[in-house]
Parts: structure tokens; C-alpha cells; sequence
């Protein structure tokens, strides 16, 4: 499958006469809880020629293509994603963290690393991790049985939130980290669960764990009682998201 995204990340380069400056894996596979039939969610982030952002109208901005029953692909033009970290959009600060990078030029990473601290917004980062958490407490988890895939989003979706409130950075993308911030009563129950969805299919469900649910519940409480009172969000990095949009469309058709 790498061999397969790499390939078909070249063919996009040269189709769309493009340069793709990042790609990484956005799902489950980084978030570190795979089926063994989960699919492979590919993002990528890419830019066209200068003169290209030249033109009286802004062109198409992203691609995207029919999702197969192994890969999803999906990319961003280079300034709207730019904006959009500007916005504090909460997919990006996790594509930027993947463990899993299937392609990389210009140090992408790098040069983005030490802007990101300034660009996050914990209030819209919290929103968005609620977001999701609630979707999970309403809508997923409500039966006598649940699907393993939907409790775990909904439990990443619920630390990654609590991460925000109680420590005001960014939260990691990988559920190993986020895990030091769960409750050592339900560490047995969560191993037990990974272990399981390990060997499970994408829809395989079980008796939903009411300890779990209990504390997703409390934890989508305790971050809607906690929105206000986040400090306010710091504007420091539009200036030098500028001047790194300028340095990589130099240099992604250099010569």
C-alpha cells in the first residue's frame, strides 16, 4: 500500500501539474487503533506554480477523489491551508503530527513546527473536540451495543478535549499519549478494547461499557462548562505564515 500511495501521489504531481509538499496518513492507522480492514486515509497538502496565484480569480483548491475499499485521498492547496492553520482548523495540527508520512519535500514540517503553538485557538480546538465527542454520546453510543470504531473516536475525541482544558497546548494525534490523561479505573478496560478492535472488523460491535460511557459523558460536561473560561486566543503567526508561503512557492518549482 505505501508503494501504491507513493505512486499515485507522483501521478497526481505530474497530472495536475502540481508539487505536493506533504502527505501523511490522517485516520485511525496514525491515531494508533487500526482494524485490520481500516482503510488508509491519505492527506496531502500541495502548490502549483506561482503564476498560478496570480490569475483575477482563485482556482479550485482541493482534490479529491472516489474513496475504494482501501484508500481515501484526499489534498489542500498550500494557501488555503495555510488559512486555514491560521483559523486553528484541528485537522491540520493533526496532520502535521502524523507518525505516518508517505511523502515530504522542502522540510514542510519543519518550517511550520515553531509557528504552531501561537496558531492554535484552544477555544475553537476544544469546539471542535466536543464536537465530535458529542456526535459519539448522542448518536453512537446511545444502544445496548456499540461499534468499537465510533467509542474510540468518541474516547480520543474526549481526551484530546480534556488535554486542551487541562493543559492549554495542542493535543497529540496519537491515542498513546493522550491515554496519560485517562483514569487509571478504566485503563484495563480500554486495553482490553484496543486488543479487540486489533482483531476486529471496521463494524464490529460489543456491549457497551458503561464506565466509558459514564465518563464521556462527563467529559463533554466538564468541556462545555470549561469553553468560556479558556484564555483568549493569540493572533501571533499570520505574519510569518506569510513569509512561509512565499519561501516554499519559491522553492517547490525552483529551476
Amino acid at each position: 500500500m505505501v508503494a501504491r500511495i507513493q505512486t499515485a501521489l507522483a501521478q497526481l504531481e505530474t497530472t495536475h501539474g502540481i508539487r505536493i509538499l506533504y502527505a501523511c496518513e490522517s485516520g485511525s492507522r496514525a491515531w494508533g487503533f487500526p482494524s485490520p480492514d481500516s482503510d488508509y486515509d491519505v492527506r496531502f497538502i500541495y502548490c502549483h506554480p506561482a503564476a498560478w496565484y496570480l490569475a483575477l480569480d482563485e482556482g479550485r483548491d482541493t482534490l479529491n477523489f472516489p474513496v475504494d475499499d482501501e484508500l481515501d485521498l484526499a489534498g489542500w492547496e498550500l494557501r488555503k491551508s495555510l488559512r486555514l492553520l491560521r483559523g486553528s482548523n484541528a485537522a491540520l495540527f493533526e496532520w502535521l503530527q502524523s507518525p505516518v508520512v508517505y511523502h515530504e519535500a522542502l522540510s514542510f514540517r519543519a518550517q511550520l513546527a515553531p509557528l504552531l503553538p501561537d496558531a492554535f485557538n484552544l477555544k475553537a480546538g476544544l469546539h471542535h473536540y466536543l464536537g465530535q465527542l458529542r456526535r459519539g454520546v448522542a448518536e453512537d453510543l446511545t444502544g445496548e451495543e456499540v461499534r468499537l470504531k465510533r467509542l474510540f473516536y468518541a474516547l480520543r475525541a474526549a481526551l484530546a478535549a480534556r488535554w486542551i482544558r487541562e493543559r492549554q497546548t495542542v493535543p497529540p494525534m496519537e491515542f498513546a499519549p493522550l491515554r496519560a490523561l485517562l483514569p487509571g479505573a478504566l485503563a484495563a478496560d480500554v486495553d482490553a478494547l484496543l486488543q479487540r478492535k486489533a482483531q476486529a472488523n471496521e463494524r464490529t460491535v460489543g456491549p457497551r461499557p458503561e464506565a466509558l460511557a459514564e465518563f464521556l459523558q462527563g467529559e463533554l460536561a466538564a468541556g462545555q462548562a470549561a469553553r468560556e473560561a479558556l484564555p483568549v486566543a493569540r493572533d501571533g503567526s499570520a505574519g510569518e505564515l506569510d513569509l512561509v508561503f512565499q519561501a516554499l512557492l519559491r522553492e517547490a518549482f525552483a529551476g
